[in-house]
């Protein structure tokens, strides 16, 4: 078992940026192109307008996860969530997930909001067992082929 904690950080802290990439290239892989187009700021992430998660492996201090929010009206957007291969399978984003919803919730938002693809089995597996449910697309790739949104109260 992967032990780890999870922290604020900010979006452009050099080893957040290098993990971001990483799941750029996991993205881009799936779907071509750069993987994901939305704008994003680092800025986004500052509460209490939002939050950027990291999990840190305790020992090394290597990040193995990460996941933000941004505030949309009275929801947080989910954004940037992502798992280092070596790190999946051991429940590192379901507790990530977690605390993306409390940060959200601490923050007076009523619910997280999400998009992802079709092309993320692992990640709508996930986002599924932990109570979110399909919503109409709102984002940026809303009316895309393979985008699906979804919703959670929280």
């Amino acid at each position: 078992m992967v032990e780890f904690k999870i922290r604020s950080a900010r979006f452009d802290e050099p080893e957040v940026v290098e993990l971001v990439a990483q799941n750029m290239r996991d993205l881009s892989e799936r779907y071509g192109g750069t993987g994901d187009d939305t704008p994003i700021a680092a800025a986004d992430f500052l509460p209490p307008d939002g939050d950027f998660l990291v999990a840190v492996r305790v020992g090394d201090g290597r990040l193995v996860a990460s996941a933000g929010w941004r505030r949309h009206g009275s929801d947080a957007e989910l954004k940037r969530m992502f798992t280092l291969a070596e790190a999946r399978g051991r429940g590192v984003a379901r507790r990530m997930l977690a605390a993306v919803e409390e940060s959200a919730r601490a923050a007076g938002c009523s619910r997280v909001i999400l998009e992802t693809g079709d092309r993320q089995p692992e990640a709508i597996a996930l986002y599924e067992s932990a109570g979110y449910q399909r919503i109409e697309d709102f984002g940026y790739y809303a009316g895309h082929e393979g985008v699906l949104s979804y919703a959670k109260k929280i």
